[in-house]
Formats: structure tokens, C-alpha cells, sequence
């Protein structure tokens, strides 16, 4: 089954499985992809919008990206569960 690509970059790879959270004004995407050495990656993006669109123009959205290979999946989970604990124990969620 092909997913749905959400980017009009050519360049990019195919996406072999996606999941998107949507948050605020922002939407999150954790894409897995192949590379061009038949490694699977995954593809982090953080999609803002940053210029509400009319009927005119088109919003305008703001992305950032972080590709990040299996090797690595030990060492990022572990030093991004440290941060998480860390603003948890340092600042408490606001409910707002």
C-alpha cells in the first residue's frame, strides 16, 4: 500500500509508513523511508504555520527536518527521555 506523500519535493524518498500529530498550528510527521542504499530512516518533520492563508493566498508553512538512521535509535531515545524527564521534574505542565 503507498502512502500518501506530504512533501513536493522530488528528491525525497518514498514513504513506507507515516503517522501524523496534529498540534495547534503545528503538525508533526514521523515518516519511515528508504534510502538509496536500501536502509530504512526515519524522517522527523515539524510542519508550522506561520501566515494564516486567505481566499487569495495560500498559508504559508515553515518545516524542519531530522533524519534519523537505526543505529542511532538507542542513543536519541535514551538522551530524549532524559529532556522529557528533565522539563517534567522542572516544569510542570501548565493547564492552560
Amino acid at each position: 500500500m503507498k502512502q500518501f506523500e506530504h512533501s513536493n519535493d522530488k528528491n525525497e524518498s518514498e514513504i513506507l509508513f507515516s503517522k501524523s500529530v496534529k498540534a495547534g498550528k503545528r503538525i508533526y510527521y514521523v515518516d519511515v523511508k528508504r534510502d538509496r542504499h536500501d536502509e530504512y530512516y526515519l524522517s522527523i518533520t515539524e510542519s508550522k504555520r506561520v501566515k494564516d492563508g486567505t481566499e487569495e493566498v495560500r498559508p504559508v508553512f515553515e518545516k524542519h527536518k531530522i533524519f534519523l538512521y537505526q543505529e542511532d535509535f538507542s542513543k536519541f531515545i535514551g538522551a530524549l527521555s532524559k529532556a522529557i524527564g528533565y522539563i517534567h521534574e522542572n516544569q510542570p505542565l501548565n493547564d492552560a
